[in-house]
């Protein structure tokens, strides 16, 4: 079983977020499971059930790349909504 966060699965679309002021760009399942899981619960908690969305579909797309799609519309659906893009 792959973990999440070392996956190399490329994600159907490049997120290019500012993060304390320096751009950071988020292409794979691995780089967006790091950075969606870097952060504590509490950053999160205002978009619990978006979050674990995204968490649960970088997961499965690590375990299967067929499901690259679904995991960059579960990102993009939570940075959207923090605000990120």
């Amino acid at each position: 079983m792959n973990h999440a966060s070392d996956s190399h699965t490329l994600l159907r679309a490049s997120f290019k977020i500012k993060l304390n002021g320096e751009p950071v760009v988020i292409a794979t399942v691995g780089q967006a499971y790091r950075f969606i899981t870097s952060l504590g619960p509490v950053e999160w908690m205002e978009f619990r059930s978006l979050h674990a969305d995204a968490k649960a579909a970088l997961e499965a797309a690590a375990e299967n790349g067929m499901l690259n799609i679904q995991a960059t519309q579960a990102v993009r659906k939570l940075f959207a909504r923090a605000k990120l893009l």
